[in-house]
């Protein structure tokens, strides 16, 4: 680089801080080899010393840990000296740094701490004496750093690095957790314990005399807890702990921290910081105690410690909840809904009960739950915790032994009626404007806290029912009259009304549910369960009639019909289908009260409010998709769609199925529901052999087939309109819908006649005029692959029979129209517009690539895909007969899919699966085509398979092993001059299910194949070498798909095998050389020069020991 230094700088400042698109990718492209080239290191740390700019010393950090990180081969005496220049820059210079600039100073040093940890196990000591000496120097200001770095250490263990396999993150997370990790922990507490004392002990000799010590004391503080915090969050024993989920189970701390877990000053100072610090530091200290209420079992000495620790946590926080200690801050309150919660995760109610205090406890935590429940606005997304607690509570009382009061009969009653009360309060005071939220528009916190409510109602069911009925009633009785109402009338007491009915309905859904999961489950509860569904198929019944049938557009309506299907549901999963008891008492209830005898007339009710749903909410995507899964739901079991079919309103449906009748299929919002819908009606229409009413429930499709192909006919330019493009759309997701449903041969064959051979000119018309469309495209290829796809078998045409050969040919003139007119069309490219710029373009560019371009390539190779894997085309039909469809399907595919740059390929995981899939078939069943490519595409093709077997995704990284396995074995044959298929036991090179292309024989592509791979002789010995990688130094999931190529390669390029045991021996620590080069030896033992079945499962095996050896 020839820049000075002022000239570095302003390229930095430029960098970080201009606005303008075009200088900033100027600065980005002349300093690049900063962060790219290992060689420019010293340069980085030259910046550091002499630049005066911040961005600068934030460029120059910024491009080390890259440069760390991305070379991993990195010399372990340079990642020392870096670790020690990190250290000396951060002791000299720290007090001048910007804030930015040391966070990334500090995150630089973690790296290096971290990629070197396993250079030199005996420096350990050394390296944490290293940043310890930060803790010693006179000043808080290096004490704060000291922490910070900690902090950040442990943070750096705790996490995958970029670029590391999960296997050598667990070995330095372990190594760091046996050496470091209490030592931390230590440190930690005991600067905490020395800040609260005022200053004393060790950090009270940091501070120079007349220094100001209060400044940095609320920081130093923060950085302690933060410190016990990240220790104790640490991943122990590598269960990736998921704080999305409050089901963790235990934390497993080592056995040598049992002497600070259990003395009580950890617990008692934890609390105290609690209690003398506001946010962050008190809600940190909370989080603290969460996790030390949730250390596993086997920790302690004996139950009598245990027990001991039990009663400190119970009596902090009942002395917590008597004070209403910091409270009042909702980060603490959050946290302190936690730390209850996990009380019960994590003991025992009969341990809880035998508690010394529980008493006051259990009942200090009953108000705070009520005032918590009254407090709805302030307290929504901690009031899950609290009913968790009481569900976890309440499930333990079967197995509550021993004669101490649980005291939950007094409190449970009161917890639950005043939820139900605060949620229909809470109606009036979102209709009031009092409110910021609606609490029914969070779908999802909702579902959480319905989730623990049937343990809470159903503890004393009787009471809750009784109390469910008193709001019940005259809510249904007011609605009711509201159905008289005249046109006009003021609506704003009905909104209301509607929402309390909503919260009622959901939680009515909910208790039914937890029949399935309560312990109380006698025919009384039954009686009590059909009580309260008869109300709510009473409020049903009025729901669309009179003044409510004007109310289908208000939001407050089509929550309550939401509601509504969400009973359905719950009522269906208990009540309803091949499980449902026919005697069960809640029939007794519901026949007595309302005429439904059973769970046929139940199910009746459901699908006659389905059906006025989806008429009546065409505008509301979100109540007709939920009655369409409903729907769904009901139709799928073999049993429940029999019943289906015996209701005249599910008839009628089929009779009457058009946009006519169900004016949603209108919808543009609805476009994707019409697949489901006509989904659940195939697959109820199949469930019969009765091609008369398939005849009769098609026919409204193929006028509309007709009135497409005849608008066409006489005018494409109204083919080309808008009213033609959607009726398209529609009509090819509908026809996706109930190809979907057709999964045997006999509903499949009538299908097949429909569409073939009068129908399929549409779809090629379709394709030729909108084959730039996405909105036409999508759904079109989407059903042609649907139609394609030979699943359970379903294509199966009798022997004399063409039509494989000809559905073939249509997919492939699909396949060939949209390729020529995008191969016409190419995209333009982003950036300076390489292939580099497209695969690295912004994330908004990229995104629409994909809707534009490659979301119609994948879908077109997933097509071609089905067809040449489906078993029912002898494809040697065309080479013989002269037929270009399958050379002209194939040549169109392979080179849409190279239009695409490969990190978009592996960026967009649908992409990816086509992309690879399709090459499977490509190398297994048309070698020659394959090897005809020409020499940038043959070695794109084989570049992009090695690509593949990196990716994180098995069933990609399995299918580009198997398409290498054969092109290596193909080799392997070919240059050992034997023409039969003998010695390639376990590998099928031309598979019969996928059809060897006609006329070109094995011993055909083999020649193409080997003069390929002869001319570029590095392609196979780099696709070895990228195996073995994965092998040694990856998570390898798939290590036998893996094997099966590696023993073609090896044994097709011994030459090269052999230098490539010799670098990796080379690499390894001197100590390990002669074990690696033994370990190889034991590879190949026992393995012949043949690939037969039993040579490769040897080499499998011999491979499983050669890893755990080489790991080791």
């Amino acid at each position: 680089m020839t820049q000075s230094l002022a000239e570095l700088e302003q390229l930095c400042n430029v960098l970080y801080n201009s606005h303008n698109q075009n200088e900033r990718a100027h600065a980005e492209g002349v300093l690049r080899p900063f962060s790219t080239n290992a060689e420019y290191i010293p340069q980085c740390k030259a910046i550091l010393d002499a630049a005066a700019s911040p961005y600068a010393q934030l460029f120059a950090t910024s491009s080390l840990t890259k440069l760390l990180t991305d070379h991993p081969n990195t010399p372990s005496g340079l990642r020392s000296d870096t670790r020690k220049y990190c250290v000396g820059f951060l002791a000299s210079k720290s007090d001048a740094l910007e804030s930015f600039v040391l966070i990334a100073q500090i995150q630089l040093l973690s790296r290096v701490i971290k990629t070197g940890w396993l250079d030199d196990p005996d420096a350990h000591e050394t390296i944490l004496d290293e940043v310890m000496d930060f803790l010693k120097q006179p000043g808080e200001g290096h004490y704060l750093v000291g922490l910070k770095i900690f902090n950040q250490l442990v943070m750096e263990m705790n996490q995958q690095t970029p670029g590391t396999s999960l296997i050598s993150q667990r070995k330095i997370a372990v190594s760091f957790r046996h050496d470091a990790l209490l030592r931390l922990f230590r440190v930690a507490l005991q600067g905490l314990q020395s800040l609260m004392e005022g200053g004393g002990g060790a950090l009270a000799d940091t501070q120079n005399p007349g220094q100001n010590t209060t400044s940095l004391k609320p920081k130093l503080r923060e950085q302690c807890v933060k410190l016990t915090l990240n220790c104790l969050s640490y991943d122990f024993v590598g269960t990736s702990l998921d704080e999305s989920t409050e089901d963790i189970g235990t934390i497993q701390v080592p056995s040598s921290w049992r002497e600070l877990i259990e003395d009580p000053a950890t617990t008692n100072l934890l609390l105290d910081v609690y209690k003398r610090n506001a946010p962050p530091t008190s809600s940190c200290a909370l989080e603290c105690l969460v996790r030390l209420a949730s250390v596993r079992r086997s920790l302690f000495a004996s139950e009598v410690e245990r027990n001991e620790y039990l009663r400190r946590l119970i009596n902090g926080t009942s002395d917590i909840l008597s004070k209403n200690q910091g409270l009042g801050e909702h980060d603490n309150y959050h946290e302190f809904c936690r730390l209850l919660s996990r009380l019960k995760t994590n003991y025992q109610l009969s341990e809880l009960v035998a508690v010394d205090g529980y008493q006051k406890w259990i009942q200090g935590v009953a108000e705070f739950t009520l005032t918590s429940l009254q407090s709805w606005q302030w307290a929504s997304s901690s009031v899950y915790y609290l009913l968790t607690l009481w569900s976890r509570l309440i499930s333990s009382v079967p197995y509550l032994k021993g004669e101490a009061p649980s005291m939950l009969d007094q409190y449970v009653p009161k917890i639950t009626e005043t939820f139900i009360t605060s949620r229909l309060d809470s109606v009036t005071a979102v209709a009031r404007g009092e409110a910021d939220e609606d609490p029914l528009d969070d779908e999802e916190r909702l579902q959480d806290q319905l989730e623990s409510l049937p343990h809470l109602c159903r503890f004393k069911y009787d009471a809750t029912v009784s109390f469910l009925v008193t709001k019940l009633d005259p809510a249904i009785a007011e609605f009711t009259r509201y159905a008289n109402a005249p046109a006009g009338s003021n609506t704003e007491g009905l909104e209301i009304l509607e929402g309390r009915l909503t919260w009622l309905v959901y939680i009515v859904g909910a208790v039914v549910r937890g029949r399935l999961s309560c312990s109380s489950a006698d025919n009384a509860n039954e009686s009590l369960d059909g009580d309260l569904a008869y109300r709510v198929f009473q409020l049903i019944q009025v729901m669309d009639h009179g003044f409510h049938c004007t109310r289908y557009g208000a939001d407050s309506r089509q929550r309550l019909d939401l509601a509504t299907l969400n009973f359905f549901g719950n009522f269906r999963k208990v009540y309803v289908g091949e499980q449902a008891m026919h005697s069960s008492k809640v029939y007794t209830q519901l026949s007595e009260r309302m005429g439904l005898h059973d769970h046929l007339m139940v199910m009746n009710v459901t699908v006659t409010k389905i059906t006025s749903n989806l008429k009546s909410f065409a505008q509301c995507h979100k109540v007709v998709e939920a009655s369409l899964t409903l729907l769904q739901d009901l139709a799928v079991g073999f049993m429940s769609g029999k019943l289906l079919l015996r209701l005249d309103a599910v008839n009628l449906m089929l009779q009457n199925h058009t946009a006519e009748h169900f004016p949603f299929l209108n919808a543009y919002s609805n476009t994707k529901n019409r697949t489901i819908f006509y989904a659940t009606l195939g697959r109820l229409l199949f469930m019969e052999d009765n091609p008369t009413q398939f005849h009769e429930f098609m026919k409204p499709i193929g006028a509309l087939c007709d009135k497409l192909q005849s608008t066409y006919d006489s005018d494409v330019n109204a083919f080309r309109g808008d009213d033609a493009k959607h009726a398209l759309i529609g009509l090819f997701r509908d026809l996706r819908g109930v190809t979907s449903a057709a999964n045997s041969r006999r509903a499949y064959l009538l299908l097949f006649d429909w569409v073939y051979p009068s129908r399929i000119g549409l779809v090629r018309n379709a394709m030729t005029v909108f084959a730039n469309d996405p909105q036409v495209t999508s759904p079109l290829t989407k059903f042609v692959n649907e139609f394609v796809l030979n699943k359970t078998q379903r294509l199966t045409f009798e022997p004399s029979s063409v039509n494989g050969i000809l559905l073939f040919r249509e997919v492939s003139k699909l396949c060939v129209t949209f390729g020529q007119r995008a191969l016409q069309n190419p995209l333009p490219p982003a950036g300076s517009g390489d292939q580099h710029d497209l695969g690295a373009a912004s994330a908004g560019g990229s995104t629409l690539r994909y809707a534009n371009r490659y979301k119609g390539i994948w879908l077109v190779a997933q097509g071609l895909t089905r067809a040449l894997s489906g078993n029912y085309v002898n494809f040697g039909v065309f080479d013989l007969y002269g037929d270009c469809a399958l050379k002209d399907g194939l040549g169109v595919v392979i080179s849409l899919l190279l239009q695409i740059p490969l990190d978009d390929v592996l960026s967009y995981r649908k992409v990816a699966k086509a992309y690879f899939a399709f090459l499977e078939v490509l190398c297994h069943s048309h070698l020659k085509t394959f090897a005809s490519c020409d020499d940038v595409v043959f070695c794109q093709i084989v570049k992009s398979l090695e690509a593949g077997l990196r990716s994180l995704d098995v069933s990609i990284s399995s299918q580009c092993a198997a398409a290498i396995d054969v092109l290596a074995a193909t080799v392997f044959k070919a240059r050992m001059g034997n023409d039969s298929n003998d010695g390639l036991g376990g590998l099928n090179v031309s598979q019969p299910g996928r059809g060897q292309t006609g006329g070109q024989s094995s011993g055909t592509g083999q020649t193409l194949l080997l003069a390929r791979i002869n001319a570029h002789r590095n392609l196979f010995p780099d696709v070895l070498r990228t195996l073995f990688e994965i092998v040694l130094f990856e998570d390898c999931a798939n290590q036998w798909s893996l094997s099966r190529p590696m023993l073609s390669l090896i044994l097709g390029n011994e030459t090269a095998f052999g230098e490539l045991k010799s670098q990796i021996t080379l690499s390894a620590p001197p100590g390990k050389r002669q074990e690696m080069a033994l370990a190889f030896e034991k590879l190949m033992h026992e393995v012949g020069r043949e690939l037969t079945s039993r040579n490769r499962d040897r080499f499998t095996q011999n491979l499983t020991v050669f890893r755990h050896e080489a790991k080791a």
